[in-house]
């Protein structure tokens, strides 16, 4: 779990992985140690206040130059809401983060049908399946040129897609992957759907199991 100056996710996130029976494991921006990680979550926030773009400092921090080479070596890696922007940023996903449509910030849970389930992080869903997950961001809308979105669709790439599209996201899209499947980035908030007490119900869960699940081999 990286923590960057302004990250705001990160203990909802651990819970969420402790619900899925993993541990997690504290990283700091600032260091070039992975610490042993068998996966790595970005998690949401406003990392060095949002400044220049969304995840465009945080891309920088230290600690990135060892995830990117994880990552493009099979690393597992989820990045949520800010986490998915600088995953952008890092270009070990494709596309962008813009402003919402409208140009509000948008607060509320969410519909989403899943539409990949090979990925480390969701092979805990059926393919087509309906979740609902919360959403909060005010630079959420994903934007890429007319080539990477088939790219992303002939490749299938996207990995859950909106089913009432709160902040004009192209092709409806609330998160992708990379080719390998390993590195994934989505803008609404599993970690706070894993709870039936505090959150919309237990739909986030998933990617979480998804990945402590694969790396035990089962």
């Amino acid at each position: 779990m990286i923590t960057f100056p302004g990250s705001l996710d990160e203990d909802e996130a651990a819970r969420a992985v402790r619900r899925a029976g993993g541990e997690p494991v504290a990283l700091w921006h600032a260091e070039r140690d992975l610490r042993g990680a068998d996966a790595v979550i970005l998690p949401g926030g406003f990392s060095y206040g949002d400044y220049l773009r969304c995840g465009a400092i945080a891309r920088f921090s230290p600690v990135m130059g060892e995830l990117t080479a994880a990552a493009r070596a099979g690393l597992p890696v989820l990045g949520i809401c800010n986490g998915f922007q600088i995953l952008c940023e890092a270009h070990l996903l494709p596309g962008a983060l813009t402003r919402n449509a409208g140009l509000h910030f948008v607060s509320r849970d969410l519909k989403l049908r899943v539409e990949n389930t090979r990925t480390a992080w969701t092979r805990a869903y059926r393919d087509g399946q309906e979740i609902v997950v919360p959403l909060k961001s005010g630079e959420g809308a994903y934007a890429a040129d007319a080539a990477t979105l088939a790219a992303l669709e002939s490749g299938g790439q996207v990995v859950v897609r909106y089913l009432d599209n709160p902040n004009g996201s192209a092709r409806d899209i609330a998160g992708v992957t990379n080719e390998a499947g390993n590195v994934v980035g989505l803008m609404p908030h599993p970690e706070y759907a894993t709870d039936e007490l505090t959150g919309p119900g237990t739909d986030g869960l998933g990617f979480f199991s998804s990945a402590v699940s694969a790396l035990a081999g089962v």
